[in-house]
């Protein structure tokens, strides 16, 4: 009983971590005029605000677990949570955007060591029979995190300042760390490969780059010629790790782990509904302000029934999964997924907003399922010696997917504006992308059904 309570008790510190890293990478969006105002530059520069992050972030994720082998598990994730408070610090002083900037990208590398690590230790430290109700609870703040910031970015910078989006962190960060210098193990491999510094260089350079065009791409910013030639740098950078990674025993990331089905499964129909999530957050407020006409506050308290939805069906998801298994319920999510989107994208101005409160409350159901579905089944087969290259793999893809929803997201919209001669997108744009985002949410059901009957039954504690 004393094990279980440690497990679940690992599990919430990690979730809490989780929980800041996902806010702070969204909370900004509704504070950069503010910001601009404050440091006296233009609105559009301070999105680089939130590119330095997510470069940051895309650059060390896939040296989460090597550094966690190698350094020791809990040594990594106190350094991560005090480089990512300390920043947070710097950057609610910042007096230039320059110095923002490259506080954020500090920032970034602090979260990307820490969710990761994170969620190694978890991994590590639960037993089989509990990791579906561990996990569960441990990725709700996954699900929270990028529709709650711009909700809570908006409160502060309208009450407080938008400093204290920074200041938020101080507390979370500090009860984090002492909680994890006294709950989480060290665990160190015993013999670790040698660090792929090159592969470091040349995925971390790709991931970067790529985070780079999805971010420019969404907040519609630099020349087509800039864009494209940042996607071919970074597919480049990218195909020149593949090739690099090829000729090594223990590459930084190892694509050798798709050839566990179950991984390859989680990775790919994930992949499918991470577009999706990385999508909505972008379009759903923009969707409901101008598209129908609602004010920020109206669309926030809407957008908040999604995170109501998914805080809801956590205590049922071991339950489901042990009923049905992973494979139905990820084929039955992955078509309800797709759905909803289209329900979505049928919504229009004058309409009530009880179905559509409806829609996004089962919308954030059926997220909190297929997420806790997906994060547990991808590790039912792996080995406890190739934990670490598949938590960061995992990582690495999963940041890799939301930021292309975000880039298929706005792609889509000014697509459907230039095709019908526009310079502002309306309703029917947003109709056009809600559908490609769902479709693509929906190819998550063919994906998932390639899943073995019985896979994870171990996990799930299903019978025949």
């Amino acid at each position: 009983m004393v094990s279980l309570s440690r497990t679940h008790l690992t599990a919430l510190i990690v979730a809490s971590m989780l929980f800041m890293e996902q806010l702070d990478g969204t909370i900004l969006s509704t504070a950069l005029p503010a910001i601009a105002n404050s440091l006296h530059v233009d609105t559009v520069a301070t999105s680089v605000a939130l590119t330095a992050y997510i470069v940051g972030l895309a650059i060390f994720i896939p040296a989460s677990g090597a550094l966690a082998d190698r350094l020791g598990s809990r040594t990594v994730l106190s350094g991560a949570i005090v480089m990512f408070v300390l920043c947070s610090v710097a950057c609610a002083s910042a007096h230039s955007l320059l110095f923002l900037a490259c506080m954020r990208t500090l920032q970034g590398i602090g979260g990307a060591l820490m969710v990761p690590v994170g969620r190694l230790v978890v991994l590590r430290s639960t037993p089989r029979e509990e990791l579906v109700r561990t996990m569960t609870w441990m990725m709700l703040p996954a699900t929270l995190g990028p529709l709650l910031g711009p909700v809570v970015g908006g409160f502060i910078t309208t009450y407080l300042s938008w400093r204290w989006n920074f200041y938020l962190n101080i507390p979370v960060g500090i009860v984090g760390l002492l909680l994890t210098r006294r709950f989480i193990p060290e665990v160190k491999a015993e013999h670790p490969p040698p660090f792929d510094l090159r592969g470091l260089v040349f995925a971390g350079g790709g991931l970067a780059t790529l985070s780079i065009v999805a971010e420019l791409f969404s907040h519609n910013q630099g020349t087509h010629t800039l864009l494209l030639a940042l996607l071919l740098i970074g597919c480049a950078l990218m195909g020149i790790y593949g090739l690099h990674a090829h000729s090594l025993a223990a590459p930084l990331l190892d694509f050798r782990l798709f050839k566990t089905s179950t991984f390859r499964i989680s990775v790919l129909g994930g992949a499918a509904s991470r577009i999706a999530v990385g999508a909505f957050p972008f379009l759903l407020p923009t969707f409901l302000q101008i598209g129908t006409g609602l004010t920020a506050a109206q669309s926030g308290m809407i957008t908040f029934f999604a995170p109501v939805g998914a805080i809801a069906m956590r205590p049922f998801v071991p339950a489901i999964l042990r009923k049905w298994g992973f494979r139905r319920v990820l084929i039955a999510n992955g078509f309800s997924a797709g759905l909803l989107a289209a329900l979505i994208a049928c919504y229009h101005a004058g309409q009530p907003l009880w179905p559509l409160t409806l829609i996004l409350l089962a919308a954030g159901m059926a997220q909190s399922i297929q997420f806790s579905a997906y994060n547990t089944i991808a590790y039912a087969d792996i080995s406890a010696t190739r934990m670490s290259a598949a938590t960061s793999l995992y990582a690495t893809m999963q940041q890799l997917m939301l930021s292309l929803g975000i880039c298929i997201a706005a792609g889509t919209l000014t697509f459907s504006c230039q095709f019908n001669a526009r310079t502002q997108p309306i309703a029917h744009d947003f109709m056009v992308a809600f559908l490609v985002v769902g479709f693509i949410s929906f190819l998550a059901a063919p994906i998932s059904a390639r899943l073995n009957p019985n896979a994870g039954a171990a996990l799930s504690g299903k019978k025949g």
